[in-house]
């Protein structure tokens, strides 16, 4: 986008992340007829799209794509790629020093929730891993040049969750584990194509039993019962609606278990971690019975299981920010219905909600987008000197990253790796 024709008074909107909510507020925005100014963290605006979604959800991926690139395309809304909160611009000069009309967070949630053991961070890298960055590497691994971190797979593995994205993480196991043992019997097998198929049918393909491969899978360890899971949701359900629901999560947990030969372990949390010279080898759990849909813990049912390889899903949060308030690990909210954090900033998707689906975070962009909007068109209009100095700060990002100015001609000049 020109920004010299950006030089009247007019409103402008900063967004920090473009993917599915800051690219729906940004089309709203503009729309709207203000400047939607979008600094994305990222060269490439897609977020958990790109990076937090298994690679073999190809049409879903595109298709989002597709809608982020439309979105962020529409006249009025600027991109600013490589430009991460916290580190290249400070929360304090987007939310007061620069004069934006209003400042909306999308920025998602990427932090791993802890597990709530003591001390049991000194073992990452040893022992114990967590979500956002094993998915993350399955995505991008076999790129060319690919320098991240890498993640060995062992059988027998453990995983402590109960989500969908926990889900994905034993799908990413036990595929990877039998696409390596098919590998070692000189039968090559495409990991998308199995996840389509299943892991039995695959091995019926080249005339093998599951038995035969020896191998015994990882573990879903959740503190409630499987019909409990987040597998799929409605806002206030009815009692009868609720219900159905346990059926269908449950279903949904059971399809799993027959296709991808995932083992589950319900009602059960852990509460101390096992050592084995200076790693972590599993951990102590306790069992665990819902009482008036909270989870409490069982007196004596204590049992230990152990794993060479144990990752935590438990959920994201968001990134702490310096000069965002803060309450426990997650983002202060003065309204949350509102998405208020503080007077003049709001925040929208997975910041706000804490959860990290697609459908989810497009509907609370559409819902809070309005509201912002109103907000800021109610005060006066940012002057032409205050907007020239906005745009200043534009061009100064765009040189330091190399952007051309033109949103369609920098994601062709950005693909994914081969």
């Amino acid at each position: 986008m020109n920004l010299s024709s950006i030089s009247e008074a007019c409103h402008v909107i900063g967004i920090c992340g473009g993917a599915v909510g800051g690219s729906e507020a940004a089309a709203l925005i503009a729309k709207s007829g203000s400047i939607a100014v979008v600094f994305e963290q990222n060269m490439r605006p897609y977020g958990k799209i790109e990076d937090g979604l298994p690679r073999w959800h190809s049409k879903l991926r595109n298709k989002e794509y597709a809608k982020i690139d439309e979105n962020l395309s529409t006249p009025g809304v600027v991109f600013v790629p490589g430009t991460r909160l916290g580190e290249d611009l400070s929360f304090s000069s987007l939310s007061n020093d620069i004069g934006l009309s209003a400042l909306i967070l999308a920025h998602g949630a990427w932090r791993d929730r802890p597990l709530p053991i003591e001390g049991v961070d000194r073992f990452i890298g040893n022992g114990l891993s967590y979500q956002n960055p094993f998915v993350y590497w399955f995505n991008h691994y076999e790129e060319i040049g690919f320098s991240g971190e890498n993640f060995p797979i062992h059988d027998d593995a453990m995983v402590i969750g109960g989500g969908l994205a926990s889900i994905d993480v034993c799908k990413i196991l036990n595929l990877e584990l039998y696409a390596r043992a098919l590998g070692d019997r000189g039968i090559k097998v495409d990991i998308e194509e199995m996840e389509v198929r299943g892991i039995p049918r695959t091995l019926e393909t080249h005339g093998l039993a599951v038995d035969d491969l020896n191998i015994q899978g990882c573990t879903l360890f959740y503190r409630r019962d499987k019909e409990d899971m987040p597998l799929e949701n409605v806002r206030n359900p009815s009692a009868q609606r609720l219900e159905k629901l346990k059926g269908t999560r449950a279903k949904i947990m059971d399809k799993v278990i027959r296709k991808y030969l995932v083992r589950f372990c319900p009602n059960a949390i852990p509460v101390e971690a096992v050592e084995k010279d200076g790693r972590l080898d599993g951990f102590i759990f306790q069992r665990t019975k819902i009482v008036d849909g909270r989870v409490l813990r069982i007196e004596n049912t204590e049992f230990t299981t152990r794993s060479k390889q144990i990752i935590s899903s438990i959920g994201s949060t968001p990134v702490p920010i310096d000069g965002v308030p803060m309450e426990g690990e997650l983002y202060q909210w003065q309204n949350r219905e509102e998405g208020r954090l503080v007077d003049g900033v709001y925040g929208l998707g997975n910041v706000l909600t804490g959860k990290g689906n697609i459908v989810e975070s497009r509907r609370n962009s559409k819902e809070i987008t309005p509201k912002v909007v109103d907000q800021a068109l109610a005060s006066p209009k940012i002057p032409a000197d205050g907007v020239s100095e906005i745009m200043s700060l534009i061009r100064t990002r765009w040189d330091t990253v190399g952007y051309p100015g033109e949103y369609e001609d920098w994601i062709a000049s950005k693909p994914p790796a081969a």
